[in-house]
């Protein structure tokens, strides 16, 4: 069984008068442990197509099934739970509370879920080399250092899917690879499966599948 399915995905968003097709009738499945990269220019559906795979936005047609479970037949409440517990999220502008520490943002999924932690933040700010910024807030902090406690928020609930929506798009190229290193690595470690969204050519070229998206359709390969 695929850890993550969409069937006949179709999203539009209203444009004033017109309605703009974000994506049009997506058929993807991925594996448990898959590395997949979503790849295609500007405006082609690439983060639609994530959001509406994390639960994050509804389709207006089709399915999306994670671990067996379609989205659809779950309550609000039971998806956030869904996302909380199974999904981590990265974005390529960190989206990190400004007020809180690096420790607070990375605990934050658990504080949500009502999770005792267990040693699981200090874990997780080891293994992307913060420990010892644990108690700094983001301002104190540079961009690559924003992404990896981004990272350790994202893996911390020790969920089996990953997404990623261009986690190496707001930094420099050196740092971006740093990162694409420490996040291909880490998710390998905890055995999750990965989908991202990238324009960088080296990080889909270390996917297991690249699948390219154009208007809102899945080319083949």
């Amino acid at each position: 069984m695929s850890l993550l399915r969409l069937e006949g995905v179709t999203k539009s968003f209203s444009r004033g008068s017109e309605a703009v097709a974000a994506l049009r009738c997506v058929d993807l499945s991925v594996e448990a442990g898959e590395f997949v990269a979503l790849v295609g220019p500007s405006g082609s559906g690439k983060s639609t197509l994530l959001h509406v795979a994390g639960g994050l936005d509804s389709p207006d047609h089709g399915r999306v099934v994670i671990n067996g479970r379609d989205l659809a037949s779950l309550s609000p409440g039971e998806r956030a739970r869904l996302r909380r517990r199974q999904i981590g999220f990265i974005f390529q502008f960190f989206h990190l509370i400004p007020s809180l520490t690096v420790a607070e943002n990375v605990e934050l999924p658990l504080v949500l879920d009502r999770t005792r932690g267990n040693g699981r933040v200090p874990e997780a700010l080891r293994a992307v080399g913060l420990a010892h910024r644990a108690a700094h807030l983001p301002a104190e902090l540079s961009g690559g250092e924003m992404q990896r406690v981004a990272i350790a928020r994202a893996l911390v609930a020790r969920p089996g899917l990953i997404l990623a929506d261009e986690p190496t798009g707001n930094l420099d190229s050196a740092t971006g690879a740093e990162i694409l290193e420490l996040l291909i690595g880490q998710v390998q470690h905890s055995g999750a499966t990965l989908v991202m969204v990238t324009h960088d050519a080296a990080a889909s070229q270390r996917a297991g599948r690249a699948l390219h998206l154009r208007d809102g359709r899945l080319e083949s390969p």
